[in-house]
Parts: structure tokens; sequence; C-alpha cells
């Protein structure tokens, strides 16, 4: 193979040797080639066998159902009728909001509005900046007040774990 300056000076050439060297080693060959169309390596190849519709026998594994029947067709075990799926029951219905829930959401929108436009209520940035980073803390404070501590009302505390 001979290289100029760059690269080989005939690249068709010296791709055609790197395939032919590849083709004789195997790469690229698939089963469906005919190994006869390649000079360089002698048809050793022993017959396909024929392929036919028949089931293969089982073998060492046992079973003798084919994959495709396993995974297309119905199951045999199961039955086609509800009489085993799971209902689940009604969900209980959402606790109605108390006052101090509607006094949280109401210091929370309060905050964002004076932070984002405080000229909607008439008042300028450097005022409404501070009122409203206070009152979006006031809301975050009472939000953590209201998050219950310890076992439900009406639950024996030396009881162990609750579910």
């Amino acid at each position: 193979m001979s290289r100029g300056k760059d690269g080989p000076e005939d690249v068709d050439a010296t791709f055609a040797e790197i395939v032919a060297d590849l083709r004789a080693e195997g790469v690229g060959l698939f089963p469906e080639d005919d190994l006869e169309k390649t000079p360089e390596k002698p048809a050793e190849k022993a017959p396909r066998p024929e392929s036919s519709d028949a089931e293969p026998e089982p073998g060492w594994r046992g079973g003798g159902t084919s994959w495709d029947k396993t995974l297309f067709e119905d199951d045999p075990a199961g039955s086609s009728d509800d009489e085993g799926h799971f209902v689940p029951p009604e969900p209980p219905p959402l606790p109605r909001p108390r006052k101090g829930a509607f006094i949280v959401l109401l210091f929370f929108l309060l905050g964002l509005l004076l932070l984002i436009a405080p000229t909607l209520i008439g008042m300028g940035t450097r005022l409404g900046t501070p009122l409203g980073i206070l009152a979006l803390a006031t809301a975050i404070a009472l939000l953590l007040l209201r998050v219950r501590q310890g076992p439900p009302p009406g639950a024996d505390p030396n009881n162990g774990a609750q579910v």
C-alpha cells in the first residue's frame, strides 16, 4: 500500500484491499450471503435447514409450547369474566377547609401580588417588595404552625406505630 503525504494515493484501491481483507476474515457476512461469492474463502457452510411451520419438539426445557403461542394467544389459566378483579372503594371526601386555611391563602396571594405587581394596588416597588416578602413569610409560618404534631386525636400514644 503506497502512501502519499496526506494518505494513500489511490483511495479506491486501498479501500477495496481493506474490504477484501475483512471479507476474507468473515467480517460483514450475513448467514443469507453466499460464501461462494468471495473468492478468498471457500464455501464450507452446511446447508440451511428448510424452514417449516411445524413446531419444534420440546427440548430439555420441557413444556412444548412455542414462544409465539405463549405470547400471542389467550391465557389458558385466566378466566374471561371479571369475578377476580379488585375494585377499589370510593375515596373519602376531602375535608372542608377551615378559617385558618383561608387566612394563609390570603397572605400568600397578597405577598405574591406585592412582589409581582405592587403598582396594581397603588404602591411603589420600594415599599411593596418588603411587604410582599413579609406577607409570604407570614403565610409560610402560619402553614407550619398548622401542621399537626403527635398522634391523631383519640389515639392511644402507648400503642406503638399507627398505620
